[in-house]
């Protein structure tokens, strides 16, 4: 017999949403994260395509979620999942801490992505310490400073209105153009203190005992630039959470996982959700969508094998 009907790992917008629709289906349910509830999120300045809440900041929002969780007696736990294996029907989840160990029939993966880097000389050494990956964690620091921000989508423009309000200067390196929601972009380009570099490779960056600036190369004319700043943000893209579900043989060759319209995989009782699977947009209502779909399948997937 199995510790809970589900447990879902991961607790960003799908796995709380997930476990919000499978406790309502009267399932046993165990939600587990190795971090605060909310996923990316909770880093975050403000969402503003969230049906029905205008413009709300990510924590806050992440904060409602989780209390509706908890509404509905979702058990909730901080472990970080190691494995997940499949013998006769029943799915076993390893975590690192103290070696726990959990049965359910079925498991929702709902582990999301997380920041990509460029992999470039220095980026290792200023990690942290002048370049970072949260305007929300660091950019408070950075009021009266100069600043980069590196990419060009949805997140990048976002964070950098939110940067160019409180920052001396703001400098935006993209390797295409601006492509997040036009008005978005129509705004941080009419930012006063806004400079926008599009079509740069970014070469390094430099310094002697803390972060000095970027160097960065055109790919239209070949000319490079150096700017120097107190921090930079990166924003180039993420890469799926998916490390300790790869012996499962459910990943894409990017490591996503592979789900179908019912976000079933092809192991039958274990499903995906949110950002972590096979999907072309990815927000916060469309990984709440994939967690209430999950969930539905998850549920008639227990009570067929009870």
């Amino acid at each position: 017999m199995a510790d809970y009907d589900l447990i879902i790992i991961g607790s960003g917008p799908a796995g709380m949403t997930a476990s919000i629709y499978a406790a309502r289906a009267n399932l046993s349910v165990l939600m587990l994260d190795k971090l605060a509830p909310g996923g990316q999120i909770i880093n975050t300045n403000e969402i503003q395509n969230y049906t029905g809440m205008g413009t709300i900041n990510g924590a806050e929002l992440a904060i409602q979620m989780f209390q509706h969780t908890q509404e509905l007696q979702v058990a909730f736990d901080y472990k970080t999942v190691r494995e997940v294996k499949v013998e006769d029907g029943l799915k076993t989840v390893f975590c690192e801490e103290d070696d726990a160990v959990y049965t359910a029939y079925a498991v929702i993966l709902c582990t999301g992505t997380r920041p990509r880097m460029l992999g470039v000389e220095n980026e290792k050494q200023y990690a942290g310490n002048g370049i970072s990956w949260c305007a929300i964690c660091d950019g408070a620091a950075c009021r009266g400073k100069d600043v980069v921000v590196v990419g060009g989508g949805n997140s990048a423009v976002e964070e950098s209105i939110y940067l160019a309000e409180i920052v001396k200067s703001l400098t935006i390196v993209t390797m295409f153009d601006l492509t997040a929601d036009p008005m978005a972009c129509d705004k941080l380009r009419g930012m006063e203190n806004v400079k926008i570099y599009p079509y740069q490779d970014v070469l390094d960056f430099y310094g002697e005992k803390k972060l000095g600036g970027i160097h960065f190369k055109s790919t239209e004319t070949g000319e490079e630039k150096r700017v120097a700043c107190d921090q930079v943000f990166e924003y180039i893209g993420l890469t799926p959470t998916t490390e300790c579900f790869k012996d499962l043989g459910i990943l894409n060759e990017m490591g996503y996982v592979k789900v179908d319209a019912q976000m079933a995989t092809e192991i039958p009782g274990i499903f995906g959700a949110g950002d972590c699977v096979t999907k072309n947009l990815r927000q916060v209502i469309t990984a709440c969508a994939d967690g209430a779909i999950a969930a539905q399948s998850a549920a008639r997937y227990v009570q067929g094998m009870k």
